[in-house]
């Protein structure tokens, strides 16, 4: 009993660990938070060099402080951050267009005999070749003469000119000359257009000086025959067919080859000009 007085019986704590329990009625206190025990920071390192235990490549930690501190500065309300959009770091950034960056030429200059040679027995890389070259002397001339016998290739233009008198005759001649040429310029333009509408890099001069010596060049065997044995004749129509079909390979060849284009879409930019070599001079509708 007398252990049952003294509470051993129940609690053998010490009386200073027990909870103080609050009187019925009111809420007890909460105990109180244990203080959040830092770790020690280690020692500031003097400006200029490395702390006490720290490395110099640590850098200085109020510097990282007051740079984020500006950081938030520059970024609040009545204040701008300047910064820069030039900083590429590939270059210039600008939307490339097709023909808009200068093509590194492939090769010199051909001369004009290695120049027409080339176009009849190696077209590919002569083509290739002659990509960034401008061709306009031999493409002028060559169209030219062409064009002052090409008259003689329909019966009834050489009709015409034979029977004329010779101050007649020579305008005549000279004019369908110039409208070889001019009718060159316009259909090797139409097929460098269209060449740079389906994705094609290439210049203008050369592909129209190219295009201007593959109609004259290609058309010479049966302008040659057509001389002698008029246009009607069988022999003539037969090889007008056969070259014909020369000149839209040599025209596809050296579309894909001035612009870097796939054959389909090549022979599609000449498609117009192939027309109408097809329906003025092998038909002879002139």
């Amino acid at each position: 009993m007398a252990g049952f007085r003294n509470g051993r019986g129940r609690d053998n704590r010490p009386p200073q660990h027990r909870p103080q329990q609050a009187p019925y009625g009111y809420n007890a206190a909460p105990p109180p938070h244990p203080q959040q025990q830092w770790p020690p920071q280690a020692a500031q390192a003097p400006q200029g060099g490395g702390g006490y235990g720290e490395p110099e490549y640590f850098g200085d930690p109020h510097g990282a402080q007051q740079q984020q501190q500006q950081h938030y500065a520059a970024n609040t309300a009545g204040h701008t951050q300047m910064f820069s959009v030039n900083d590429d770091p590939y270059g210039d950034s600008a939307t490339y267009h097709a023909g808009a960056a200068p093509v590194v030429p492939t090769g010199p200059r051909l001369p004009w005999k290695a120049l027409l040679s080339g176009i009849v027995l190696r077209p590919a890389p002569t083509f290739l070749q002659m990509r960034d070259h401008a061709v306009w002397g031999p493409a002028l001339v060559v169209t030219f003469l062409y064009g002052l016998l090409a008259i003689f290739g329909f019966d009834r233009a050489r009709e015409e000119a034979i029977n004329a008198t010779l101050s007649t005759a020579i305008p005549y001649v000279l004019m369908t000359g110039a409208g070889f040429v001019f009718g060159g310029l316009i259909l090797g333009a139409v097929t460098h257009t269209l060449a740079r509408q389906l994705g094609g890099d290439g210049s203008w001069q050369p592909t129209v000086g190219l295009s201007m010596l593959i109609m004259s060049i290609t058309d010479a065997p049966r302008l040659i025959f057509a001389v002698f044995l008029g246009g009607e004749n069988g022999l003539v129509q037969v090889l007008g067919w056969v070259t014909w079909l020369a000149a839209g390979a040599l025209f596809t060849l050296m579309v894909s080859r001035s612009h870097d284009l796939p054959w389909p879409k090549a022979l599609g930019a000449s498609a117009i000009q192939l027309i109408a070599l097809l329906s003025i001079i092998k038909l002879g509708t002139l």
